[in-house]
This record gives structure tokens, sequence and C-alpha cells, in this order.
């Protein structure tokens, strides 16, 4: 495959705290003869510092990382280079995590399962302008389209019952009175369709609202 390389090739920033998994996503570049590693990066602040200095066609990203997460890596890139193109890696199927992502302005949603097979396509979608969003991250989107959204509040009261606070505590945390944080966990268990407040948390962590 002969190509103008100045025209031709796709410019790659990979985004990621673990070497061993950048190592791998070079491989896959490697074999792909329109697709340039251009640089690396083990943190959020260093995507938008390699950013910065290498602009990069596409951006592979790293959802969860220490620190500055990818997701706030994307929202600082997008507001600096409005045009950015960044697609998520993440080993998180669920939907919670991938409306995160895409509201900060990724233009794809890739899990790491599926790097060795479908990465250098994605590349190549996203570079064209297009989404790419695997099927069962789709389904799982599609199938809670109507679902009301936790406001912030409600997703900072989930998050806070799941590493083991009771209402009393975490309304001591937030400074409001413990009859609205049972409130709060009322509307939450209605709109996650939840049985009590453990269900609550378990549907939460699957669909990667919330962390532990």
């Amino acid at each position: 495959m002969d190509l103008d390389k100045s025209e031709q090739l796709i410019r790659v920033l990979v985004v990621d705290d673990h070497p061993l998994l950048r190592g791998g996503i070079a491989a896959v570049l490697d074999g792909a003869p329109d697709l340039q590693l251009i640089a690396e990066a083990g943190s959020g602040q260093e995507a938008i510092d390699a950013f910065r200095t290498h602009h990069p066609d596409v951006t592979l990203m790293d959802l969860q990382m220490e620190g500055m997460d990818g997701v706030s890596a994307t929202e600082a890139i997008r507001a600096e280079w409005p045009d950015a193109r960044v697609l998520m890696l993440t080993t998180y199927g669920g939907d919670g995590h991938a409306v995160r992502a895409l509201k900060a302005g990724a233009s794809g949603y890739l899990l790491k399962s599926m790097i060795r097979k479908d990465l250098p396509d994605a590349i190549r979608a996203v570079h064209a302008g297009r989404r790419r969003i695997p099927a069962e991250v789709a389904e799982a989107l599609a199938s809670h389209f109507t679902d009301d959204a936790l406001s912030p509040r409600e997703l900072d009261v989930l998050q806070r019952i799941a590493r083991g606070n009771s209402n009393r505590r975490v309304a001591s945390q937030l400074s409001i009175s413990e009859d609205t944080v049972k409130t709060h966990m009322k509307n939450i268990m209605s709109k996650l369709g939840a049985n009590d407040r453990t269900h609550a948390v378990m549907i939460a962590l699957k669909r990667g609202m919330i962390e532990m």
C-alpha cells in the first residue's frame, strides 16, 4: 500500500497510564501502513501537553487514569482545540461511561478488548468525521435513552452512599438535611428502577454512573 506520507498518514497520539497497553497499541498501529504513532502520554495532563506539541489527527484516550481522567483531559483538549478528534478507550461497557465520554466531546468509544481487531478501522472512522461506538455500548445507550437522568446532586449522593456512608453522614458532608438525602435516594431508586439502596448502587456501578 503506497502512501503519500505527507497527506495520507493519520497521526495518532496514545494516552494510557499502563506502558504495556501503550506498547500493545503501538504494535497494532505499526501493522497499519496508514497510521502513524507520533506520541505517547501516561496521564491526562501529559495528554494535553502532547496534544499542544504534536497536534495529532486522532487521540486515543484512556477513560480511567489516576489524577486527571480521560473525560477531563478530553474536555480540556476540546476546549482549546474544538476540532480535536478523540477516541475513548475503556474496559467499561456501561452506558454511563459512554455518556460522559461523548458529552466531553469524544468522537468514538472503544472497549479495550476490541483493540487488536477493531482499533485501526475505529481510528479511520473517527478521522473521517464519523462516530464509532461498539454495538453492545450502543445497545446500552438505547435501552436507557428514555430514562430520567440522575442529577449531579443525585449522583453525588449515590456515590457517597456507595462508599458506605449513612444518610446522616451524607447530609453532614453536603450540608443538607437528612430528610433531603432520603428524598434524593427515593428519586434515585425511582429513576433507576431499584428496589432499595443496595440495588440502586449495584445498578449505577454496572452502568458506569458511579465508581467504588
